[in-house]
């Protein structure tokens, strides 16, 4: 029976919103090449904060790795959302950000990316997509698997500091 509920989570309601706000936001970064500014950052303070909300929501599932699918998303593609986002932002792409290494306990400066965090977003969610678009129900299950497990280890981290970076961007540049 647990089997049964781990295949049909692939189907929930909260899986099916995570689908359809992931949708959206790959949609996005893919056409994003051209796109003015203000609306890329506009958007993009509205995407992510719900592909976050929607990522927590997501089922936890169990997976034994038998099923686990080869990523979808190439080099190729990582580095065109990438550019794509840095051509957009130029400047602005690059921050510097304090953090407190755990192991060491220090803290130092460290030079981050929008556009890599973005591109780091946008890689484990897209290839849940593709996954899921296959419609393969032990794929499915062990992709959400791996996006949700992902999400908590990796890139939920690196969309919260995408976010804050763009707010900054977006409101400091309005009090000027």
């Amino acid at each position: 029976m647990e089997s049964d509920n781990n295949t049909n989570a692939v189907y929930g309601h909260n899986v099916l919103e995570f689908v359809t706000v992931g949708i959206e936001y790959c949609a996005f970064l893919e056409k994003s090449q051209g796109r003015p500014r203000q609306d890329f950052l506009s958007t993009l303070l509205k995407l992510l904060p719900l592909l976050y909300i929607k990522a927590q929501l997501l089922p936890a599932v169990d997976s034994d790795g038998n099923f686990l699918p080869q990523g979808k998303v190439t080099e190729d593609d990582y580095d065109y959302i990438r550019r794509t986002v840095y051509d957009i932002l130029g400047n602005d792409d690059q921050y510097l950000e304090m953090s407190y290494e755990n192991d060491m306990e220090t803290d130092e400066a460290q030079w981050r990316s929008i556009s890599e965090h973005l591109a780091d977003v946008y890689q484990p969610v897209r290839n849940f997509l593709a996954i899921y678009q296959d419609g393969i129900e032990d794929c499915m299950r062990d992709a959400l698997w791996a996006v949700r497990d992902e999400f908590e280890l990796y890139w939920g981290e690196a969309l919260v500091s995408a976010l804050k970076r763009l707010h900054r961007i977006v409101y400091q540049a309005n009090e000027n």
